[in-house]
């Protein structure tokens, strides 16, 4: 299906890098109107130091035929989470659609720790970024999104919950926020019904980000490459997809049937029947069961 957003208008909470701008980027080649948020700008860098920017994001959303609109905000701040959603009101008149991407966090989880074993501090710091921020955004945003029915609500995360409810995921820290982060989104789908609204959490598979590519070497135009150092790299996704997970569900006039459940980007590609950008269509977690955790060689074969 080719999604048609181009009366909706989305916040995209975390969108300077990763899922984030990639969702952000596939509702505005739907025509939608996005406001990308997130602490990184062109002045001011976060703790991340990374070179990503939100205005990049917002004119990647407008190359892609939407309107891009770039907010700096710390959503950890609820005065500023206030003031956005203020200004989308003042603006906009209107939300339809909430993408909470906020993470923050990769340099923060520690690897096969015990509570004991990991970082206290950055730990908790992981709760803030991972669980509050959230927390926050949907306190003050979806307030404005339940005055029109049909709104959603999509809690992004990693791992689905099938996946996660059999496997520890590297440590109760990061267990906790990547688990939470579903059952918060089943929490909120109880009420949002009540107000014609859906809310689901969504998880990529593995994220070809800008981290992931420099941390093995390799850019989008070579990322194979990085296949010779990790074979299972080959069912890997670019942001894009399960941004087009994101259009395809927010275009879906009988969305209402996901309310409250755990979806992943590989699962929706099969329900709306579209591709990634260079046209494969991965199952990660399907994949990481059934080839990877058995210890098989490598192999996408239909895993297209």
């Amino acid at each position: 299906m080719t999604a048609d957003l181009r009366d909706k208008v989305a916040l995209v909470a975390g969108a300077t890098r990763g899922a984030g701008r990639g969702i952000a980027v596939e509702l505005g080649a739907a025509g939608a109107t996005v406001y990308v948020t997130g602490r990184t700008t062109r002045a001011e860098q976060s703790d991340y130091a990374r070179p990503e920017t939100i205005e990049e994001t917002a004119e990647l959303v407008a190359s892609a035929g939407g309107k891009g609109i770039a907010v700096q905000v710390d959503h950890l701040v609820p005065h500023e989470v206030e003031a956005l959603v203020a200004r989308i009101r003042t603006e906009a008149g209107r939300l339809d659609i909430l993408v909470n991407d906020i993470w923050g966090c990769e340099k923060l989880f520690e690897w096969d720790k015990a509570v004991w074993e990991h970082s206290l501090d950055k730990g908790l710091r992981m709760l803030r970024l991972g669980i509050e921020t959230h927390l926050i955004t949907a306190h003050y945003a979806l307030a404005l999104m339940i005055e029109r029915p049909g709104g959603l609500l999509v809690e992004v995360t990693d791992g689905t919950a099938e996946y996660n409810g059999t496997h520890y995921r590297l440590s109760p820290f990061y267990d906790l926020v990547k688990t939470g982060v579903t059952r918060m989104a089943w929490a909120h789908a109880q009420d949002l019904a009540k107000h014609g609204a859906t809310a689901v959490s969504i998880t990529p598979g593995w994220l070809r980000s800008e981290m992931m590519l420099e941390a093995y070497g390799v850019r989008e135009e070579n990322w194979r490459d990085a296949t010779t150092v990790q074979p299972h790299f080959a069912i890997s996704e670019t942001p894009r997809f399960v941004g087009r997970a994101v259009a395809a569900l927010s275009a879906d006039p009988d969305r209402a049937r996901w309310n409250g459940q755990s979806l992943s980007s590989g699962g929706m590609a099969k329900a709306y029947g579209f591709d990634d950008v260079d046209g494969s269509r991965p199952d990660c977690w399907r994949y990481l069961v059934e080839v990877q955790e058995p210890g098989k060689p490598a192999d996408v074969t239909g895993y297209r």
